[in-house]
């Protein structure tokens, strides 16, 4: 049955402009599936602000562990990360931090997340439709405090977005979704957070589990953002 639905589907990847039979557009499909091959990303809102834990699953101890950071700051309230091909996200992450300093500018004042959002969310479902190129391998997770308040987003390659306390892209996403299903509270402090991340990892992942290739940024309700060290993140051992 799978053969003869690879068959029936031949060759309508061959257009970002082609659905399949079944109305499916397999360029998008790839691009989702290209997520759920990268390293996972968990971010969640707290009473005391946002955390942000990210898998930077190391390949060789002769990297440089603090050059790479896959959490990111676009503006003094906003952090930003992702799972998937992390190339594209590059560019979606400069071009987010361009539109934030470009609104500083202009208005003297910071931008809401959501404007930041959309205009990810408008520049990926460009690229879903588009001749001559292929949709945005990669999800992100834009979370910011705005006038007090923790808000969280995630944007998928074929260019929705959607509003979360806590979400996780990247492998094995849906089994760590599931876990903070049971498990996650609105009322938790960033410390909580981050120790219900860790285990959610550590369950999930099992002995792949390895804390010493994690990052974690938090931010508060003031807009402070805070990285960990790699010892403050052994603590949590």
């Amino acid at each position: 049955m799978e053969n003869t639905k690879q068959h029936q589907e031949m060759g309508y990847d061959r257009s970002i402009g082609m659905f399949s039979p079944a109305g499916v557009n397999l360029q998008i499909e790839y691009a989702e599936k290209a997520v759920t091959l990268g390293a996972p990303v968990l971010a969640m809102t707290t009473k005391e602000g946002l955390v942000f834990i990210a898998d930077r699953r190391l390949k060789s101890k002769l990297l440089v562990t603090d050059s790479i950071k896959k959490i990111t700051t676009v503006d003094n309230h906003i952090l930003i990360s992702g799972s998937g091909v992390m190339s594209d996200g590059r560019r979606l992450i400069e071009q987010s931090q361009v539109m934030a300093q470009e609104h500083r500018v202009k208005y003297q004042t910071e931008t809401d997340i959501l404007s930041i959002v959309k205009d990810l969310a408008n520049i990926k479902q460009h690229y879903s439709q588009s001749g001559g190129v292929r949709p945005f391998g990669v999800s992100l997770l834009i979370g910011a405090v705005e006038d007090g308040e923790p808000k969280l987003y995630q944007t998928t390659p074929s260019g929705m977005y959607f509003n979360y306390l806590a979400k996780t892209v990247g492998t094995q996403s849906t089994k760590i979704d599931a876990f903070l299903e049971e498990n996650y509270k609105d009322k938790l402090t960033n410390k909580d957070a981050i120790k219900l991340g860790l285990k959610a990892f550590k369950q999930i992942q099992d002995k792949h589990f390895d804390i010493e290739r994690f990052e974690i940024v938090t931010i508060d309700l003031k807009e402070k953002q805070t990285r960990l060290s790699n010892s403050e993140i052994l603590k949590f051992k």
